[in-house]
């Protein structure tokens, strides 16, 4: 097993039961007991989770957002293709604000060169886009970096979005639901999302299958403020023709599950 499968491994063992020792551990990877504290060590400093005595336990809590770190290794393949799929909608020329998250991490990386103008809502976003730009311009917004996460909120974000107008939103969620709408775990990163929502005439959704009929606790607005929605192949049949139903147009990135 390479070290990218292991460290893979690890993760989903400590976040579907909560805790594991290094024994544990190192019977389900095949790796000596040495190689997994050193990967528990290199995992704990990403914030994936936290080293106890003997091993390590789960840093995401019930109803609580999992680490940026974390998130980042999930349904990467997928999120590849919701953000081509996403990005394929924006024409040359076009201004979009892209909101903070993974799968808009994505976005921002098919966009890069493109001749389009960019305010990215996160830190993340803003260095790649910085780097090599080529054709792209940068919009850098003001606001105060969440911790662990990048994303840009406050008062400074507020104003940056409130002087500004923009063909698309691309916005990201925690959770999407036709009853629902469109909700995110943090409060000031959800208010974050409505100004976004408001200062763009077209709203592009980006959210893979586990993101659909969840509900967490920050209502940023109804599904009905959607334009479009990009998901996965994953995302549950029935919650997609609900959000059809509410005349949101609905775009599955990769192939079609059978």
């Amino acid at each position: 097993m390479g070290n990218a499968d292991r460290l893979s491994r690890i993760r989903e063992a400590v976040r579907a039961t909560g805790s594991a020792t290094v024994g544990e551990l190192a019977a389900l990877t095949g790796a000596s007991e040495m190689t997994i504290r050193r990967d528990l060590d290199a995992l704990a400093a990403q914030g994936v989770l936290e080293r106890v005595r003997g091993g390590a336990r789960s840093t995401v809590l019930r109803g609580e957002e999992p680490p940026f770190a974390l998130r980042a290794h999930d349904g990467v393949e997928s999120k590849a293709l919701i953000a081509a799929e996403a990005a394929g909608l924006i024409a040359d020329g076009e201004t979009v604000v892209l909101d903070s998250g993974t799968t808009c991490l994505e976005v921002a990386k098919v966009l890069r060169g493109r001749r389009v103008t960019v305010m990215p809502l996160s830190l993340q976003a803003v260095h790649l886009l910085g780097e090599n730009p080529g054709r792209t311009t940068l919009l850098v917004p003001g606001g105060r970096p969440r911790p662990g996460e990048g994303a840009l909120t406050g008062p400074l974000t507020l104003a940056s979005l409130a002087a500004l107008r923009f063909d698309t939103a691309v916005i990201g969620c925690c959770g999407l639901a036709a009853d629902q709408g469109l909700t995110a775990y943090d409060l000031d990163d959800a208010v974050v999302k409505q100004a976004a929502i408001g200062s763009a005439r077209r709203v592009v959704a980006v959210a893979d299958g586990s993101k659909l009929a969840h509900t967490a606790h920050a209502f940023v607005a109804p599904v009905s403020a959607l334009h479009t929605l990009v998901t996965d192949a994953s995302a549950p049949r029935e919650e997609l023709a609900a959000i059809e139903a509410a005349r949101v147009s609905v775009l599955t990135a990769g192939p079609a599950s059978g």
